[in-house]
């Protein structure tokens, strides 16, 4: 046999593996970068997992090819495919000579010659490698460009605090000369556990209640040093008995601002006190629900599951519970106070909190209600609480009742002392159990699973549900025997005589969704019940069968309709004026109402913006500006001392053009017009005649027409 040939055939196989196992590893490489991408920026994970996911994807892609499987018979039936010149007889040269007769010889030695004069054309294989390396391409230079970019949601979300911090406080506060250093000592209060610090800058941000020490040092005597808080408050600064040119007050900060410091009565800029508020704690309840039944044959107990959080510590949670018993007049409550029997000593941020009720060591009875909710406090004494949450017992005595049952609209009373009879039944025989034998036992405990399955079948018909004995039906029977010749190829009589009809619109719409919904859940606990008592287990299914009762009772008074008593009592009559005539003590009744239009508040804004805007081309303010731009000021300082962080370089602006000190000019003014625009309202947009009249465009065309006689 010719070795060029099958040396051929072996070149082909290989190649056909090498493509195909690179076009795997390209692919696995671009899944596994792709994913290592998504995983570094949604969790910051280590770009080592990529190498993890290539080996995995690498090896889950060599396991579905399975190219060990290929073989040099399968390389020869794609050869004789691809190559009608090898007459579909290239398998005969994987053969032994001495295994072939001498037809099959010839045919063989012909291949051969033709297969070295072949010329296979690789880019078949290679079609699936380009491909594939267009993928990994494409995520290496998504990868790139995620790098360029830099893109993080964490971090940019931590940027964008930075940034609303950093927009807060002032980038470079400016100092009088006079001082030659400070060093300020913010303590937190004792709610936070935070030690104390120290900062170089006279911009605060604390805690509330919060505890801030100024030591200024001077490079000059000074007389007299004061800081003056939100223009109203003023701290004297007391002299150190070693060093005259150091200056020390303390101050309790509880409500935000601005202050400034007074040197010898000589003003500094003004500067940002914000106060961080201590927030309440935050309490999420896990379990149970809103509202919920506990009925016959369930465990009397409730688990609560909740979550307390609070932004410096929790010190304290507990459960306030009120039990009600009784109805009506009769009703009487009782309150005490549950605890997780969790310990709050470490004060910790967030606790996950769990509580077991024990409904019956509450002295609960069956219709007895419980009414409870979570009340927790923080560090700072401040309390939060939650929703309450209403946990009932299903009464069975009045479940079980007949009362109201008679006044009861559109469901039949006999519906409900069916339900009524099969729990009372049930309950009957697991009473006698003990005194009678397991097969009549077993009988009258599968009657019921019938009885029960009656009932449901007769509630199913209002839900459009087929009924289960209409084999044998007469009207069926009379149908078959009443049948027209006539109408013989009458199909849709046929089908309105033999068809169901239960999904038909009426049907559908003869109660509300809601009532729909109620009716379903009946027949669920009705199937649940049936299950029980056809496995001889009326105890199970008890709480299935008080539970389709409740879901009934409840349907009947939802379909009550209740007209509350109204009554009239006229006032009495003075037969002696009646039919007479006289009209002298009636007059028209006149309202005199004198409208005066409010006083504008946001006059003196308004004025010192229009001043604003003149004073970079007068150069110069007059007295009535300066008056309304001190108006002006007072309403800004207000502002400025609610909300530092957005006010306070407005405020500083301000005074610089009272004071005639214009640090710039052009900046100063926008940043007051901009905090001017914040604090005034919206103007309230009235009704406006059309800016131009429907001309059906004849104006246009005639200015088109005089541009073409011009030209």
């Amino acid at each position: 046999m010719d070795q060029n040939a099958l040396h051929k055939i072996r070149q082909v196989r290989q190649r056909y593996i090498l493509y195909y196992v690179l076009a795997d590893a390209c692919l696995a490489a671009a899944i596994g970068l792709a994913t290592g991408l998504i995983l570094k920026i949604t969790f910051e994970t280590s770009l080592l997992y990529t190498i993890v996911f290539f080996v995995v994807i690498f090896g889950l892609l060599i396991g579905y090819r399975r190219l060990w499987l290929v073989d040099n018979a399968a390389v020869a039936g794609f050869l004789d495919a691809a190559h009608p010149e090898l007459e579909e007889s290239s398998n005969l040269l994987l053969l032994q000579t001495a295994d072939l007769n001498l037809l099959q010889r010839l045919q063989a030695s012909k291949v051969s010659a033709a297969m070295t004069q072949i010329q296979v054309n690789y880019q078949l294989f290679a079609r699936r490698l380009q491909v594939n390396m267009l993928w990994l391409a494409g995520v290496i230079i998504l990868i790139f460009m995620v790098a360029k970019v830099d893109y993080n949601p964490l971090k940019k979300l931590n940027a964008a605090g930075k940034q609303t911090v950093s927009a807060k406080t002032p980038v470079k506060e400016i100092i009088l000369p006079q001082i030659a250093s400070v060093d300020i000592t913010v303590t937190p209060p004792p709610y936070t556990r935070l030690p104390a610090r120290h900062q170089s800058k006279f911009t605060l941000e604390v805690p509330e209640d919060a505890v801030a020490e100024w030591q200024i040092k001077t490079n000059v005597q000074a007389a007299h040093i004061a800081l003056l808080f939100n223009d109203q408050q003023n701290l004297i600064l007391t002299n150190s008995i070693k060093d005259k040119k150091l200056w020390t007050a303390k101050k309790t900060i509880i409500h935000p601002g601005f202050y400034q410091v007074l040197i010898d009565g000589k003003p500094s800029e003004l500067y940002q006190i914000e106060v961080v508020k201590d927030a309440p704690p935050v309490i999420q309840i896990k379990t149970p629900k809103q509202y919920i039944y506990i009925d016959a044959g369930e465990k009397p107990q409730v688990d609560i599951r909740a979550t307390v959080t609070d932004d410096y510590g929790v010190s304290d949670a507990i459960i306030n519970a009120t039990i009600a018993k009784g109805s009506g007049e009769g009703v009487k409550f009782k309150t005490q106070a549950i605890s997780f029997g969790a310990s709050f000593t470490q004060a910790s941020r967030s606790y996950d909190l769990q509580k077991t009720i024990d409904l019956s060591a509450l002295g609960m009875e069956p219709g007895d209600e419980l009414y409870f909710y979570i009340q927790a406090t923080d560090n700072h004494a401040q309390s939060s609480r939650t929703d309450v949450y209403v946990v009932s017992i299903q009464d069975t005595a009045q479940l079980l009742s007949m009362d109201g049952i008679l006044s009861g609209a559109n469901i039949k009373p006999e519906y409900f002392r069916s339900e009524r009879q099969i729990i009372l039944d049930a309950e009957s025989l697991i009473k006698a159990k003990d005194t009678i034998s397991i097969e009549k036992f077993k009988d009258r405990s599968n009657d019921l699973g019938t009885d029960q399955k009656l009932l449901r079948l007769r509630y199913g018909k209002f839900l459009g549900e087929e009924a289960e004995g209409n084999i044998g039906d007469p009207r069926l029977e009379e149908n078959n025997k009443a049948v027209d010749p006539k109408d013989f190829g009458n199909g849709a009589k046929l089908i309105d005589e033999y068809t169901d009809k239960h999904d038909n619109s009426e049907d559908a719409q003869f109660f509300d969704p809601t009532v729909k919904a109620q009716l379903k859940n009946t027949l669920t606990e009705m199937w649940k019940a049936e299950l029980q008592l056809r496995l001889y287990k009326p105890v199970d299914a008890l709480p299935f069968a008080y539970k389709a009762l409740r879901l009934l009772k409840d349907l009947q008074q939802k379909s009550r309709s209740f007209v509350a008593k109204t009554a009239y009592n006229p006032a009495p009559l003075k037969m002696e004026k009646r039919l007479s005539g006289d009209l002298t003590k009636i007059i028209d009744p006149i309202d005199h109402d004198d409208l005066k239009t409010p006083a504008d508040r946001f006059a003196d804004l308004k004025s010192s913006a229009t001043a604003l805007q003149q004073l970079p081309h007068s150069g110069r303010l007059s007295n009535a500006e300066i008056h309304t731009l001190q108006n002006a000021n007072e309403q800004i300082a207000e502002k400025a001392a609610l909300q530092p962080g957005l006010y306070l370089g407005a405020e500083n602006a301000m005074r610089r053009i009272l004071n005639g000190k214009l640090k710039n000019d052009k900046a100063d003014i926008a940043c007051l017009e901009a905090a001017i625009q914040k604090m005034l309202p919206a103007a309230q947009s009235s009704p406006q005649p059309s800016s131009s009249a429907t001309d059906l465009g004849l104006s246009k065309a005639y200015f088109l027409k005089l541009n073409r006689l011009k030209h």
